[in-house]
């Protein structure tokens, strides 16, 4: 009995741990697992406000569109490897397109912020609070 309270203490203090880690997220990424994206290396950096891309040919152009339909990032990168700032994008839903080898390589990054709260994230919907 003893052992079962403790491990129920233990998981409860866990869960609760990792809920309070993910609101301090400032990006959450969905990547493209299509065997064909495989060439596309694409994660977040360890503070979640950078974009980091790596391929093993050229990257000729990125660029993100909003769920206001917006291109709030649109650059020529021509390398195989390269990091893209996050700060500046609006919070809510964005579309990346990573074009390479005349194949376009689609994926979607969620803009949580970082004075902001995280209430509801859907694949249709993204609410958040602020603090202030």
């Amino acid at each position: 009995m003893r052992s079962l309270f403790v491990m129920l203490i233990f998981c409860l203090g866990t869960s609760l741990n990792h809920s309070v880690q993910a609101q301090n997220q400032f990006a959450k990424l969905e990547k493209n697992v299509n065997v064909r994206a495989q060439s596309l290396e694409h994660k977040l950096n360890a503070s979640r406000d950078t974009l980091l891309l790596k391929s093993n040919t050229n990257i000729q152009r990125v660029y993100s569109v909003s769920m206001d339909y917006k291109r709030e990032i649109d650059l020529a990168i021509h390398k195989k490897a390269t990091a893209i700032p996050l700060t500046n994008l609006s919070n809510g839903k964005h579309v990346f397109v990573v074009k390479q080898s005349g194949m376009r390589i689609v994926f979607v990054i969620k803009i949580i912020g970082n004075d902001e709260q995280l209430l509801a994230m859907d694949d249709n919907l993204l609410v958040t609070k602020n603090n202030h």
